[in-house]
């Protein structure tokens, strides 16, 4: 008897339902390949557009029913020109972050062909460029960003805030992706300049011990963003604040070919959203030229998390599909430089699924 988990999936706005689209076509198709487990995909509607719709992005009612999924697939929320009466934007995806406590943001970065990166000598014969960014999602420098502010003040603030509990926990998730992998661990930071960062190093430090096959390093952020263009191959998992993570995400994803190749996992103890790293880009919405490769791999992420074998299977074919599909230099999308359409693209991803 086959094992149904129930999908939340929240296409939203822009290119999202375009790319979540091909991600649901690769896993219909590997689902047909595995008997042993069934997706039942539920719609729920949030973002930019539902907000214009009923006035909030992230309705209380649809958060509860998320809670209720065994996996949440996200395509991108928000538009440039919706925004709260502060001015900034709306950004209901990491509100779900900080409502379900999905603190360990995994941010896979691979280079799947040497054409693909604006770097000279990197690729998979070459120098491989294979890393994980893992980024913590709830507290850091976003920590207080939705706290009131007094009115009629020359200045603003905003607070890094490190404690003993987040810096722990997101490292040990850090350490224990390293020893599935090359077992080295490198903690970005700013220790020589902030306190907060000298105390995530502390925490850090302490449960390393914890993790003694595990070799570490300590890097500064700023010169993270030199060796990330210079040597990116001598990475393997490295852990580090919200606002820092975020920005070495898309400097990650620029060099091997950009935000359409780069999955994104935010786990917790209890709920997962699994999404590509881009945002929503309305420039080129509804135009069937969006890169769905890294939805793609995000639904394989959201295999490999869900505790069934046949899952893990799945997500394995997935990623051996996209390895052959993008083996070949013809096979990109326009933001590689080719004529690969967006569905173009899932279907070859799809025919290469054995």
């Amino acid at each position: 008897m086959s094992h149904t988990f129930t999908i939340a999936i929240l296409g939203g706005d822009g290119i999202g339902p375009e790319v979540v689209a091909e991600g649901l076509k690769v896993l219909r198709a590997v689902e047909a390949l595995l008997p042993g487990v069934r997706y039942r995909c539920v719609e729920h509607s949030v973002g930019a557009g539902e907000y214009l719709r009923g006035g909030d992005p992230l309705p209380a009612a649809t958060l509860e029913r998320l809670k209720e999924a065994d996996a949440i697939l996200l395509g991108a929320m928000g538009l440039p020109d919706v925004r709260w009466p502060s001015g900034v934007e709306m950004t209901p995806q990491i509100d779900l972050r900080e409502k379900l406590d999905l603190y360990n943001g995994v941010r896979p970065i691979r280079l799947y062909h040497e054409a693909h990166s604006p770097l000279k000598g990197f690729g998979p014969a070459l120098r491989p460029i294979d890393f994980v960014i893992v980024r913590e999602n709830c507290e850091g420098l976003f920590s207080e960003r939705l706290t009131p502010r007094p009115a009629g003040r020359d200045f603003e603030t905003d607070t890094m805030k490190i404690t003993r509990h987040g810096a722990a926990r997101i490292c040990r998730e850090a350490f224990k992706l390293a020893q599935q992998r090359r077992k080295l661990c490198t903690l970005v930071d700013k220790a020589n300049v902030l306190p907060s960062m000298a105390f995530l190093r502390k925490i850090f430090d302490e449960v390393a011990r914890d993790f003694p096959d595990v070799k570490t390093e300590h890097v500064y952020v700023d010169a993270m963003a030199l060796f990330l263009v210079q040597r990116p191959h001598t990475f393997d998992v490295m852990v580090t604040e919200n606002m820092f993570g975020d920005i070495l995400s898309d400097l990650g994803a620029g060099i091997i070919g950009g935000m359409g190749m780069a999955p994104s996992a935010d786990i917790g103890d209890e709920y997962a959203v699994f999404q590509p790293s881009h945002g929503t880009a309305p420039t080129i919405a509804g135009k069937g030229i969006a890169n769905p490769i890294a939805t793609i791999l995000s639904v394989a992420l959201m295999l490999r998390w869900l505790d069934h074998p046949d899952a893990q299977r799945g997500a394995k074919l997935i990623e051996a599909a996209v390895e052959s599909v993008l083996s070949d230099p013809a096979n990109r999308t326009s933001d590689l430089g080719g004529q690969i359409s967006t569905t173009q693209m899932g279907n070859l991803v799809c025919q290469a699924l054995t």
